[in-house]
């Protein structure tokens, strides 16, 4: 479960309403809780303008219900199909000064307002510009009957009248907490959602919260963004299966030819299976309780560590032409197990930050610590790939092994491009966030990790196609000098076993007519020579 504080990200020199709720919604679609069930364990409420102090309770995308009815949504079998966030056990307490000041007498000493808003909507909490930007009512403003003092402003939209949602908890003579009513609210209207906690009475300064909220979509728990990936990871489970029993099979059906890289490719698929498997179960789990099971969200994230760095291990090898070119990888095995190490450390620290991790004050921060080590470890990788596949080519040029040529063009093409996806992918990345800082188009969000992990599949695909296991491995098996460069030319011009067999006759036939042509060269020569002296 995932424990939420509101950090400092407004400047206190804002004024306009729409400013200071769009830092508000800026900071938090960078740092928000990616779980359905949000907790709050004596959490604080942060000072802003006009005297107001905020407490950000969560947000996610969010779709409509399917259905409305008379059912109360309390009731478990009414749960599919609805879409509703609901407040549970939480409780505001304010301090023991805070509490003395109040009259025992007076039935509310204090005010707490529950506002969700949805993101298009942002502009409705808080005055016009005509009101001078004020977010709390102002004895002037209610003077004006614009709203009632010490609540939130809050313009309500004229088609539905209860939105923005406003949901009020009191204080109660000198009682130190306030209990919040447990209700629910359903989500009748697609979109991204905002809950808030607001109070404006200063003497409240102190107060801290507690409890949690359950959000919950029609088909389940899952946020909205995350979703459609449960759906995409199952899919890409039953690509990897089939990709798993073709190469099984061809593995079985060659297994005599079978040489040591074609197990390094077997465990990538291996890898992969149990990677999208143990994903999709773990959002299957998430979607059908609310929270992340940790057992198996470990389990995942340690097996898409170990995959991703297996997989650039296997490019980073091959590329260097291991079981083509050369028999072993030699005294460079140590510095590509320490960089496999050091980058199998790095993406798991990342990886577990971002799924099982506290969001906290510090979380963009230290996200960016942990981001920095894997980007610059990746960008090593390409490095030295692309570098080692530049001296395998000359290498391969020089012996003249055309079918082996061949094979590490085609490879470096599809590696080529694969990284061209990604540059230009980053760059839409980019772009996405920077255009949609507060997650508006939250129902295309999860194609973007989907890309990465449908590049690395093909990309694995193009390896076993040009790789792939067959009766005659010479066209990409390493073997002695002598005899290899003559085996792949007769191979990459005929691609028959008998075609080589005749190719490698006649031209040792040539050789023979050109020695027994010398040969009655000389010894013609020598008869002439003879016939000379006797004359």
């Amino acid at each position: 479960m995932r424990e939420m504080r509101y950090g400092g990200c407004i400047p206190p020199d804002l004024v306009l309403p729409w400013h200071i709720i769009g830092v508000i919604f800026l900071c938090y679609s960078v740092i928000h809780v990616g779980a359905s069930i949000h907790d709050y364990k004596n959490e604080a409420f942060i000072p802003r303008y006009n005297s107001s102090f905020f407490f950000h309770g969560g947000s996610e995308g969010l779709y409509a219900s399917k259905f409305h009815d008379n059912t109360t949504i309390s009731e478990e079998k009414s749960l599919n199909g609805k879409s509703f966030i609901r407040f549970e056990s939480i409780t505001f307490r304010r301090t023991k000064e805070a509490t003395n000041k109040q009259n025992e007498m007076q039935p509310k000493t204090g005010l707490i307002e529950a506002i969700i808003v949805e993101v298009k909507d942002r502009d409705k909490i808080g005055g016009s510009y005509v009101n001078s930007g004020a977010i709390c009512c102002t004895p002037a403003l209610a003077k004006d009957k614009s709203c009632n003092l010490g609540e939130v402003i809050l313009r309500h939209d004229p088609d539905n009248l209860d939105w923005p949602k406003r949901i009020q908890t009191f204080f109660e003579g000198k009682n130190e907490d306030a209990h919040m009513e447990l209700q629910t609210v359903e989500i009748s209207s697609t979109g991204m959602y905002y809950l808030y906690f607001i109070f404006c009475d200063p003497e409240l300064k102190g107060t801290l919260i507690s409890g949690r909220t359950v959000w919950r979509n029609p088909e389940g728990y899952l946020p909205g963004k995350m979703a459609p990936l449960m759906t995409f990871y199952g899919l890409m489970s039953l690509a990897y299966l089939v990709l798993g029993l073709v190469w099984f099979l061809r593995f079985v059906q060659y297994w005599k030819d079978i040489i040591q890289l074609h197990y390094h490719i077997t465990a990538v698929i291996g890898l992969g299976m149990c990677e999208m498997a143990f994903w999709y179960f773990e959002y299957a789990n998430f979607n059908s309780t609310g929270s992340r099971p940790m057992g198996i969200t470990i389990w995942a994230v340690t097996f898409s560590a170990v995959k991703k760095t297996v997989s650039r291990l296997l490019l980073l090898v091959v590329s260097m032409g291991y079981g083509v070119v050369r028999p072993t990888l030699g005294s460079i095995t140590s510095k590509v197990l320490l960089l496999g190490v050091i980058y199998f450390v790095a993406s798991e620290a990342l990886e577990l930050f971002e799924h099982l991790g506290n969001i906290n004050d510090f979380s963009g921060k230290a996200k960016v610590f942990l981001v920095l080590p894997v980007a610059l470890l990746d960008a090593c990788f390409i490095l030295w790939i692309f570098s080692s596949l530049s001296k395998t080519l000359e290498k391969l040029q020089m012996r003249r092994s055309m079918a082996k040529l061949e094979l590490y063009r085609k490879f470096t093409n599809s590696l080529a491009v694969s990284v061209l996806l990604s540059v230009a992918w980053i760059g839409y990345e980019l772009y996405f966030n920077a255009t949609d800082p507060l997650s508006e188009l939250w129902r295309r969000a999860w194609i973007i990790p989907a890309f990465w992990t449908l590049l690395a599949y093909l990309l694995l695909v193009v390896i076993c196609v040009l790789w792939a296991p067959s009766h005659n491995p010479t066209r990409y098996a390493y073997s002695e000098e002598t005899g290899d460069d003559l085996e792949e030319e007769g191979i990459s011009l005929t691609g028959s076993g008998v075609k080589v067999a005749a190719d490698v006759a006649a031209k040792l036939e040539r050789k023979e007519r050109k020695v027994s042509g010398a040969a009655d060269h000389v010894f013609g020569l020598g008869e002439d020579l003879e016939e000379d002296k006797r004359e």
